[in-house]
């Protein structure tokens, strides 16, 4: 996302390949993109950052770095630059390989750089994104996979409802299990969590969410932003 915000404008019109979508494999989240729809970047990173297709992370690699294979060369420059020392990409979605891998520190730095980027900021808070007619579809509406975000739920979901929370992504592949970056601000002091490898609690619970809500909890109730002293003020006894 961060790279395709940083190598193209949003109303850039992309067209689906067929190796793009063909070569994802059965299990892994979609949006059931077409060959040759054509959709706008900001489009395809909505249904990257909301509803965690990986078809459109595809699409997006092709269309910035000319194949997927010179996008993920992209993603592996971009994280040695950030410093993410324990990080290494084969694929632009996290496919289950065991050369791509990283950690919970890597992670948190890459959310760091991209909260810089006003755009990322917005798009990974949507909690839903309307994707008008196309070449190939009629309207479609999906509604984001971050619970933390969702405030209005009925069920058991609105235990995961955390009203700090600004912009989140999670992931799941069955080698990993249930992933979640997310970020919290409070009162203007923004906190990044990273929880990796949760799998199933009681009563058919979400972990990742519930563990998150309450590392934020831990992270407001022990630290805090305190003014030390005014920028250039002159030390007095």
């Amino acid at each position: 996302a961060i790279l395709t915000l940083e190598n193209s404008n949003l109303n850039d019109v992309v067209t689906a390949s067929y190796d793009s979508i063909m070569s994802i494999p059965d299990g892994y989240s979609t949006a059931n993109i077409e060959i040759e729809e054509q959709l706008t970047v900001e489009q395809l990173l909505q249904l990257l950052l909301v509803h965690s297709a990986n078809d459109a992370a595809n699409i997006l690699a092709e269309y910035i770095g000319g194949s997927i294979d010179s996008f993920v060369s992209m993603m592996n420059t971009k994280a040695n630059e950030l410093n993410m020392q324990n990080t290494h990409f084969t694929n632009t979605y996290g496919k289950h390989d065991e050369n791509h891998y990283t950690t919970a520190n890597d992670l948190s730095i890459l959310m760091k750089y991209c909260m810089k980027n006003s755009t990322f900021r917005t798009l990974a808070g949507l909690k839903s994104c309307i994707i008008p007619a196309t070449n190939k579809y009629e309207e479609r509406i999906f509604k984001t996979t971050n619970d933390l975000l969702i405030s209005d739920n009925r069920d058991v979901q609105s235990n995961y409802y955390y009203r700090y929370a600004i912009a989140g992504k999670t992931g799941y592949t069955t080698e990993a299990k249930n992933c979640l970056v997310s970020v919290a601000n409070k009162d203007g002091f923004e906190l990044i969590c990273v929880v990796l490898g949760v799998g199933v609690i009681p009563n058919n619970l979400s972990g990742k969410f519930l563990d998150t809500k309450n590392l934020f909890e831990y992270g407001y109730n022990n630290y805090a932003i305190k003014k030390i002293r005014d920028k250039n003020a002159i030390a007095t006894q």
